[in-house]
């Protein structure tokens, strides 16, 4: 009976993709070029459907594949699946912020006019910006509480960060295979002792997303070794203890989020600072 819901989810998701394409191929496109120089019809027929048409179409295919399925991987404002959570480090706010300053990280400006104007400049012209912006990616029903970063030369396009957002600690991290943990909302006053659920990757230079087309950062498939990254960099500083894997993930049929290959670990450990 599961084998054939899958398959009829999987057939589902076929046909959505099939209207997708005639839509952008056969109704948008051949719209804009009949009433469009044609290099705008292109433009116009691509943005529409990187940043609306394929959207929306993947966020419904998803629903359809995720059905009752609890989603272990942060997502974009648009719904879309993004990068997996692979660390958790429990302390306070004070701790998190002393721990990734003595390695050398630097918080992210919170996003904004300015400081994404910032950003887009030391992109394009490839100059450094230590405290560059995130975009922003939700967990927990909320964007990043906060992130940290460290670049990789001098580039503004090639860095190591992570984005962290903050649970009570009285949410068990024996829940987290279950809907309590990652459909939780309750956000710890900054004050408190905390459980900060991480999502760490590496960003290697310029790229289009591959479901949508819309531009963004490259980022290194292997989440496994950028969490191994982090958290030995911290280990090696005496500033996090022991390090227990949680394999949370262990009833998907495939590790794979996006295009990131990964083992499920989620990488947790207390600050001792």
């Amino acid at each position: 009976m599961r084998l054939l819901q899958r398959l009829w989810r999987h057939i589902m998701v076929f046909l959505l993709g099939v209207v997708t394409v005639w839509l952008i191929v056969f109704v948008v496109f051949q719209v804009t070029d009949n009433t469009l120089p044609w290099i705008v019809a292109v433009a116009v027929t691509y943005g529409l459907a990187a940043y609306i048409i394929l959207p929306r179409a993947i966020r419904m295919g998803l629903k359809v594949l995720h059905r009752q399925h609890v989603p272990q991987y942060t997502t974009t404002g648009d719904g879309l699946p993004a990068d997996p959570v692979n660390i958790a480090l429990i302390g306070t706010l004070p701790q998190l912020r002393a721990a990734f300053a003595a390695i050398g990280w630097t918080e992210a400006d919170r996003l904004g006019l300015v400081s994404s104007w910032r950003m887009a400049r030391a992109f394009v012209l490839n100059k450094p910006y230590a405290s560059a912006p995130f975009s922003t990616l939700f967990l927990f029903g909320r964007g990043q509480d906060i992130g940290f970063q460290m670049a990789i030369g001098d580039s503004p396009r090639k860095r190591h960060h992570v984005r962290f957002w903050s649970i009570s600690q009285s949410v068990t991290l024996n829940a987290l295979d279950t809907a309590g943990f990652w459909l939780n909302t309750d956000r710890p006053p900054d004050d408190e002792a905390a459980l900060w659920v991480g999502a760490a990757t590496r960003d290697t230079g310029f790229s289009l997303a591959w479901l949508t087309f819309q531009i963004t950062h490259a980022t290194a498939a292997d989440t496994n070794a950028e969490r191994e990254f982090v958290l030995s960099e911290l280990k090696g500083r005496q500033l996090i203890g022991d390090i227990t894997l949680h394999d949370e993930r262990s009833e998907l049929p495939s590790k794979r989020v996006n295009r990131y290959v990964f083992d499920g670990d989620v990488g947790v450990a207390s600050l001792t600072g």
